[in-house]
């Protein structure tokens, strides 16, 4: 940043009552979306009181922490700027940082953070810090915004501007282009590109809660298995398929059993508004990762439960006898292979008898659409 910028950022500041006497209480909202981001704001609510309150000792600090999605998919940046403005008025909070899980962007260009001092309020998308070491990121990054709001550095001097460690991480909008209309500040860009952000949304959408939702199909599948274990014929189908054709069949059935679920409940999206095609290709995109991770998860268990069953119930002997040929572990691997397959296929079918909602909490979007209403 110029240090003509770093001077209208001071000025911006300057004009603002920040400078509060000693016996007052600074209260910071922080507002969180449903879901695994609440619960990590929650996690962090304490700690950022007792770090406020050790950087900044002449003020009080108290944090509250609420749960509000704020906006539904597909909000642009300075919508969500807004609805977090009329929060903290509702609220009579001195600041408000946003914790969101929706991916932001500016000018076309992917952001992690916004910070508007004249609002008061800053954003901090979620997702876009990863998919590990969350709550400390979250700390660290609604700190940094915290302190760019306030403008001031530990113990209470006045700086003119954001603190030299923001500055390091944050730009002016006016330095990206031309600025959406309604929205201005700082903005600190995305590090680690798309597969860093997908990671975090992936993250966020919690892709193992589908797989153990998915009891229907499961039942399905079981019954497949069942089938398949007592039928000679699939013996000797299992036996007579290399590895490479047992491969493409058990993508073939984890492909169909996604794109089922996907269509018969409607978790694919669309949007009509320039600004939101970017967040629906996202979305589509981690709601076609989170179906396909449950999916294979359900293949996984799918498999573990065949082979005990083939154990069990198919002796080598046995085996041996369908095939007119000694059988080995080859063999009986081969056949839970497909099985296991064929069960899948078979699940797909049961996929249209689960619970829309269940299976909807597979959409990115649908976290924000229930915790909206």
């Amino acid at each position: 940043m110029s240090t003509d910028d770093a001077t209208r950022l001071g000025d911006t500041i300057s004009e603002r009552p920040q400078a509060m006497p000693a016996a007052w209480t600074t209260t910071l909202g922080v507002i969180a979306a449903p879901g695994l981001t609440a619960e990590l704001a929650a996690q962090v609510g304490d700690d950022l009181a007792d770090e406020l309150g050790r950087r900044f000792p002449e003020q009080t600090w108290r944090v509250v922490v609420v749960e509000d999605a704020l906006v539904t998919p597909h909000a642009a940046t300075a919508e969500l700027v807004d609805a977090a403005r009329r929060r903290l008025l509702a609220e009579r909070w001195n600041l408000a940082v946003c914790l969101t899980d929706l991916p932001l962007s500016v000018t076309g260009r992917r952001i992690a953070a916004h910070a508007s001092v004249s609002h008061g309020v800053a954003l901090l998308s979620v997702p876009a810090l990863g998919a590990v070491a969350l709550r400390r990121r979250i700390r660290e990054s609604a700190l940094g915004l915290v302190e760019t709001l306030l403008g001031v550095a530990a113990g209470g001097e006045r700086l003119g501007s954001a603190p030299a460690s923001a500055r390091r991480r944050l730009a002016d909008l006016v330095e990206l282009g031309d600025a959406p209309e309604g929205l201005a500040g700082l903005v600190a860009l995305a590090r680690g590109g798309r597969l860093r952000l997908l990671a975090g949304m992936l993250r966020a959408n919690r892709p193992w809660r589908l797989a153990a939702r998915l009891y229907r199909a499961l039942v399905a599948a079981l019954a497949v298995v069942a089938a398949a274990l007592v039928t000679a014929d699939v013996w000797r189908i299992a036996a007579s398929l290399g590895a490479v054709r047992l491969a493409v069949l058990a993508s073939c059935s984890i492909a169909a059993t996604t794109i089922s679920l996907i269509v018969v409940h409607g978790l694919w999206e669309t949007s009509r508004h320039d600004y939101a095609r970017d967040q629906v290709r996202l979305f589509n995109l981690v709601t076609t990762l989170t179906v396909l991770v449950g999916v294979a998860a359900l293949y996984a268990a799918l498999f573990l439960v065949t082979l005990a069953g083939a154990l069990l119930l198919v002796t080598p002997d046995l085996l041996g006898q369908a095939l007119g040929r000694p059988a080995g572990w080859h063999q009986e691997v081969a056949l839970v292979w497909l099985a296991t397959s064929l069960a899948t296929l078979g699940g797909a079918l049961g996929v249209g008898l689960e619970a829309s909602a269940a299976v909807r909490e597979a959409a990115y979007a649908y976290r924000a659409d229930a915790g909206s209403d």
